[in-house]
């Protein structure tokens, strides 16, 4: 009995319930599970081991990444729990929580990465060839190394993926973010990369610890439905451009999804092109819509806007 009470409480959670869950159809990393819960990765870790510890999950090593999957003596009755696995299977059919649909919408956008990821379509033991065209990550990483050297500015750079990105082959990039969390996770990064052409500041989107026109290409992905003021967003991110630099900006087209304000606290659900397309302007860029990547219930669009080239005065 002591042992069933003990399962029991450690099944009286959500965030573990919900982790059962995912990994009842997909084997996942402990980065993919955190992207999907939005829990800190360490509380993503701590449940994964007292789940595997219970004789729940099971993990491999597989590719450089440790994996994790439901057990399967949890499906097949091996393990001594019972009828548990029908009984979790029963309730996560029935579940219509916005939560649970939250969660099977990022699985399926891990799993679209997943297959469209550099490390996934090279992988040596698969014995699986490079072919052009099913990766665009690995693609762009080839082109990039083309682009002449220059200055980059990534901001609301999180945990630096865009940052380390960009730093395989500009001169100079500087991530930003108001999270000391997020650039702790950045920097461990970085060291881990080893790439010395990169540097992390804590600001504010509205008021950028950068001088004006110091960057040739600015980055805004994915920070501006958080904003309150996206046009003051746009035009401070636009004052760091230097002449004939550019900003490209990455972030939702409008959608429905209500629930992503309370759960991932977004103010703004998506942008109009017309709408972005002003921002651009009143920050005094040319502005064009580059290309709509749809995605099921969320588009994202790329939008770019272009700083003039300064006018030769003519000397009489």
């Amino acid at each position: 009995m002591k042992a069933s009470a003990g399962l029991f409480r450690l099944l009286g959670d959500e965030v573990r319930l919900r982790v059962l869950r995912l990994l009842a159809a997909e084997a996942l990393n402990v980065t993919e599970l955190t992207g999907i819960v939005g829990i800190a990765q360490s509380g993503v870790s701590r449940h994964l081991g007292l789940l595997r510890d219970a004789g729940l999950v099971a993990e491999e090593r597989s590719g450089g990444y440790t994996w994790f999957r439901l057990n399967p003596a949890v499906k097949e009755d091996e393990n001594g729990h019972g009828g548990l696995w029908p009984m979790l299977q029963a309730q996560f059919h029935q579940a219509s929580d916005p939560v649970l649909r939250a969660d099977d919408a990022k699985l399926q956008e891990v799993l679209r990465l997943r297959k469209e990821s550099f490390a996934e379509h090279g992988a040596a033991e698969d014995a699986r060839q490079l072919v052009p065209g099913r990766s665009w990550p690995a693609w762009a990483r080839a082109i990039s190394y083309l682009l002449p050297p220059s200055d980059v500015a990534d901001l609301g750079c999180g945990d630096g993926y865009l940052t380390i990105e960009a730093a395989r082959w500009a001169k100079k990039v500087v991530g930003v973010d108001r999270s000391p969390e997020m650039l702790r996770l950045a920097r461990a990064k970085l060291a881990e990369a080893g790439l010395s052409s990169a540097e992390l500041r804590q600001g504010d989107m509205y008021s950028l610890p950068l001088a004006s026109g110091s960057a040739d290409t600015v980055i805004l992905h994915q920070v501006l439905h958080y904003a309150q003021q996206p046009a003051a967003a746009v035009a401070e991110a636009a004052r760091l451009l230097a002449p004939g630099g550019r900003l490209l900006i990455v972030d939702f087209a409008p959608h429905e999804r209500e629930e992503l304000r309370l759960r991932d606290a977004h103010l703004r659900l998506g942008f109009a092109d017309v709408v972005m397309l002003k921002y651009l302007d009143y920050a005094g860029l040319r502005g064009r819509v580059v290309e709509h990547l749809e995605g099921g219930e969320l588009t994202v669009t790329l939008w770019q806007g272009e700083r003039p080239q300064e006018k030769l005065k003519v000397v009489a």
